[in-house]
């Protein structure tokens, strides 16, 4: 960290030149300038607020669909084609970070962990990078199975295995593949369930940010790490049973 920020009224000094529009002086917006309409330089914002939202998982995503694309328009490279060098690239880089936080902010499971992680948390065990690692190196990814799938885990995974040496000796179990197709089913199920349950915890989010309760903000956090480290372990599994079932 700078040595300036060390010193509590020069943290604010930099705050206010960053805050300030590069062509008027001007207070400024995320992308714009309020005053002359200047597209202004990337600077460090989260997704939330450069669409100028409360970190909020309830959102309306058909309103976010139209300033998106409000935004899409005026930030568009060709409204700067005859611009200075500095304003041609600050539009790209305020495009591109305008889609990353559409793509992010309108899906609501990277919604959610995207907010997760500006709380510091990282789903790293069952994350795709961790799988797409394991692969890699050949190491045994950490998996955490839900308490409550402890049985009809081994009892599948028992299945795949099965299935596999049957391709491999090129035979075919019929009455096998079809109980992979039900437990695949049930899995299937049980994400739509893992879904439904998360909206709830949002709105424990929504209403513990608006009571400003650090308590129940936590217990609402805490409830969706578990939840979605549930879910990305099922999806996993569907995804192994999709590869054995399409090999």
């Amino acid at each position: 960290m700078s040595s300036n920020f060390s010193n509590p009224t020069l943290a604010v000094v930099a705050d206010r030149e960053n805050d300030a529009c590069w062509s008027c002086g001007d207070m400024r917006a995320a992308q714009f300038c309020k005053s002359c309409g200047k597209v202004q330089p990337a600077r460090p914002a989260d997704f939330f607020a450069f669409f100028g939202l409360p970190k909020k998982l309830n959102l309306d995503v058909a309103k976010l669909e139209r300033e998106f694309y409000l935004l899409s328009r005026k930030l568009h490279p060709d409204v700067y084609a005859q611009a200075r060098e500095e304003e041609r690239e600050w539009s790209l880089e305020q495009s591109s970070r305008l889609n990353d936080a559409y793509r992010t902010l309108k899906d609501p499971i990277k919604r959610t962990q995207y907010l997760l992680h500006l709380e510091g948390i990282e789903l790293e065990e069952q994350s795709k990078n961790a799988t797409e690692k394991a692969r890699a190196t050949g190491e045994i990814k950490k998996q955490v199975v839900p308490p409550e799938l402890l049985e009809e885990v081994f009892e599948l995974n028992m299945q795949l295995e099965e299935a596999r040496m049957n391709k491999k000796a090129g035979e075919n179990d019929a009455s096998l593949v079809t109980e992979i197709q039900k437990q695949k089913q049930n899995l299937e199920i049980k994400l739509e369930e893992l879904s439904s349950e998360l909206s709830g915890y949002w709105n424990d989010w929504d209403a513990a940010l608006d009571a400003d309760s650090e308590t129940a903000r936590i217990q609402a956090r805490d409830k969706m790490v578990d939840l979605l480290n549930r879910r990305n372990y099922i999806r996993n599994l569907v995804r192994d049973v999709n590869e054995v079932l399409e090999s």
